[in-house]
């Protein structure tokens, strides 16, 4: 026996060295990008993870009590690290471009089931599917949301000289083939109304890459338009919850939060907030749940340079937690068109069979600023989850 114990080395067996080598991530050698940081995070939990099991069946194989489990993993370390290579330098095109995804067979089987749910819901609703190119114009969605919004996209100058951009997602399209079926004069729309469209469309953001959040999306969209009544709302929050019925997913485990921006605009209006700083502030109070009241408060009064008894009074309004409280915090009466009109929705969706899956709460905004009436927000009751879906009423989306 060595001097100082068994030579734990001669103990190993090849392939648990090869096995052990396989699974160690190798650290960067300048420093890592945001995206780069998280991807590698997540590969080095997996990294531990394996090399725990291995340890494990290891030390157990060896059966030798007097021999430290953190010798054998120094020892397997060491090993690992003088064996000589095997492995043919891997080429970075055999891994799909950052932010996207494979999907081999058995994945594919999971999408195709999932999206067929989808399509038969839509379908079971009303819905007619359509479809828009990939590809679309930059100014389309430079004329919704300003020039910065290209920073998002992945667009660029084709050989024709035209401005173009992967689609970052339908609605703008949707926007332009509506605009296509309309007399521009008069805005008579040559078609039937309302619309009932839907779309399960492949979108790209160029945005770093997190946990649910890839630059390669499918989004499953359902629209109505010419519909100016709450039964529009009412029926596209019964359609979302028949789908998740149709998965067995119950009102315990998600569920759909619902309010106005009507109200809301009402509310910002009378706490004093200037015009020109409104779609400011709903992108603020739409952080409310992500950061708390206090760091939405300091955004206010710090950044957005709003007085602190202004802050407060939004802050009150976002917290009102039912519609009658809502209606009292923002001084309105309950016969308020706004306040009826959240009133009725809650009272159909109940009749509909699917009250049980929505809550008001009056802290959601969906930070974007063009939303006109109802929004609304699926989760998942454990709180573990990004958004699942969301959406809301923009009457002046035509006007793209």
């Amino acid at each position: 026996m060595p001097r100082g114990g068994p030579d734990i080395g001669a103990l190993l067996k090849p392939d648990e060295v090869r096995e052990w080598r396989a699974l160690t991530v190798e650290n960067p050698k300048s420093k890592p990008t945001a995206e780069e940081a998280a991807a590698l995070k997540e590969k080095k939990a997996k990294e531990k993870k394996g090399k725990d099991s291995l340890l494990k069946k290891v030390v157990e194989r060896i059966n030798d009590s007097t021999i430290k489990k953190d010798k054998i993993k120094k020892a397997l370390d060491k090993a690992a690290a003088e064996a000589p290579s095997e492995e043919v330098p891997r080429p970075f095109w055999l891994d799909p471009p950052s932010g996207t995804r494979d999907f081999e067979p058995a994945e594919m089987k999971v999408r195709n089931w999932l999206f067929d749910h989808m399509r038969q819901t839509a379908k079971q609703f009303g819905f007619k599917e359509y479809d828009a190119p990939v590809l679309e114009h930059v100014e389309l969605y430079e004329r919704k949301a300003g020039e910065e919004i290209s920073q998002q996209m992945y667009c660029f100058t084709d050989k024709e000289g035209a401005r173009v951009t992967l689609r970052p997602e339908m609605t703008p399209s949707l926007a332009r083939m509506v605009l296509n079926l309309t007399n521009l004069a008069t805005g008579e729309v040559r078609a039937a109304l309302p619309l009932k469209w839907f779309s399960i469309p492949q979108c790209w953001r160029f945005e770093t890459t997190q946990r649910g959040r890839k630059r390669e999306h499918y989004q499953w969209n359902m629209d109505i338009v010419g519909e100016p009544g709450i039964v529009a709302e009412v029926e596209l929050l019964t359609a979302v919850a028949t789908f998740f019925k149709r998965l067995g997913v119950g009102p315990d485990i998600v569920g759909i939060r619902v309010n106005s921006r009507k109200v809301l605009d009402v509310a910002i209006t009378k706490a004093g907030v200037p015009r020109d700083k409104f779609e400011k502030v709903c992108v603020v109070v739409d952080k409310l749940d992500k950061i708390g009241a206090e760091a939405v408060k300091c955004m206010l009064t710090e950044d957005l340079e709003l007085p602190s008894s202004t802050a407060d009074v939004i802050l009150q309004c976002l917290q009102a937690s039912s519609v009658d409280d809502l209606a009292k915090a923002v001084g309105l009466s309950q016969t308020d068109p706004a306040i009826a009109e959240l009133k009725t929705l809650f009272e159909l969706c109940t009749a509909y069979g699917v009250g049980d899956y929505l809550d008001f709460d009056a802290s959601v905004v969906r930070g974007l600023a063009y939303y006109t009436g109802v929004v609304f927000e699926a989760f998942d009751r454990k709180g573990e989850l990004r958004a699942i879906c969301g959406g809301g009423r923009d009457d002046r989306l035509p006007g793209v």
